[in-house]
């Protein structure tokens, strides 16, 4: 059998890789998640960023209820080949389901987590079944 870029990467005993979203114009890291091999394969196929949902157990495109959608500019493996960088568009500029900008926004000071980004929409505007 003939070897693919999908095996040259180092996948967990789950099948997953870790995935690292970078906003590829201000290089501002958006957020975190999980892709297994077809989520990766549609990613490159679909042009937009796919990932898998552990607590759903499905596959989750970024963007499908929100339309916070992530429009692919590179995709890249690290030299330990078990993380995947990708570099996207972030459209509508919110890539967090709290409707800020990144989900890294609370940063530890003095001892304590704060909030150091502001809400940028409403989460009950962005998604249906909102919590």
């Amino acid at each position: 059998m003939t070897k693919t870029w999908l095996d040259e990467i180092r996948w967990t005993a789950e099948g997953l890789v870790a995935a690292i979203a970078q906003d590829a114009e201000t290089g501002k890291i958006l957020m975190f998640a999980w892709m297994n091999r077809e989520s990766l394969a549609l990613t490159v196929s679909e042009g937009y960023a796919v990932y898998w949902s552990r607590s759903r157990n499905k596959l989750w495109r970024k963007g499908e209820e929100s339309g916070h959608r992530q429009k692919i500019a590179g995709i890249y493996l690290d030299c330990d080949e078990d993380v995947i960088l990708l570099l996207v568009e972030q459209i509508g500029g919110i890539a967090c389901h709290t409707g800020r900008e990144s989900c890294f926004y609370r940063q530890l000071l003095d001892g304590k987590w704060l909030t150091v980004a502001p809400v940028l929409k409403n989460p009950k505007t962005i998604y249906k079944n909102h919590e």
